[in-house]
């Protein structure tokens, strides 16, 4: 009997990093189909066990763009990662504001909260990727905040419902951001 392999739909939003991105789910054993964030399917129709959001180049504040992600991110039925402005993306759609900080550029720490499925396999303390200099301020309605480091007070975001998931990190680097990648793909194989 052979076992279906599990199928992660990436949402690319101009990344700079979209091969290190899919390589991290295929070798975690999911294949990996990639679509523009303008091109996204209105349906995922049973085609694919988790939808991922890369970051972005294009600002997270233009919710007319995004409009079609958003509806699908919001409708699907399996679970969902933002990555950094995927993460952004998801938040600013529901009320969230970011601000700008200081530019943050290589491994940096943050605090996660242990009791959260996706950090099975890190340890309370985290070293992650960034490139970036926007930061979620707070979780908007109908999310909270599952890890904070000294510039990002929502460095991790998960809905109440334990479906959407946000970085503001880039997991596609890293030791660690391997692992919590390795968390997610346990809730969809």
């Amino acid at each position: 009997m052979t076992v279906a392999q599990s199928r992660v739909l990436v949402v690319n939003n101009r990344t700079l990093s979209l091969k290190q991105l899919r390589g991290r789910f295929e070798d975690l054993g999911s294949a990996t189909d990639v679509v523009s964030s303008t091109e996204v399917p209105a349906k995922l129709d049973g085609r694919y066990q988790a939808i991922v959001l890369s970051g972005t180049k294009v600002r997270a504040y233009d919710t007319e763009y995004y409009k079609p992600l958003v509806e699908l991110v919001m409708t699907a039925d399996v679970p969902v990662f933002g990555i950094c402005g995927g993460m952004q993306i998801i938040a600013v759609s529901q009320g969230g504001e970011l601000a700008e900080g200081p530019q943050r550029v290589g491994g940096h720490e943050a605090e996660v909260d242990k009791d959260e499925p996706i950090f099975t396999f890190v340890k309370p303390t985290v070293t992650v990727f960034h490139r970036h200099t926007l930061y979620l301020q707070q979780a908007p309605a109908g999310f909270r905040s599952i890890g904070r480091s000294e510039h990002a007070p929502v460095e991790f975001l998960r809905s109440d419902d334990g479906r959407i998931f946000g970085s503001q990190a880039h997991l596609e680097f890293r030791d660690d951001g391997r692992e919590i990648l390795r968390g997610f793909a346990q809730l969809y194989q």
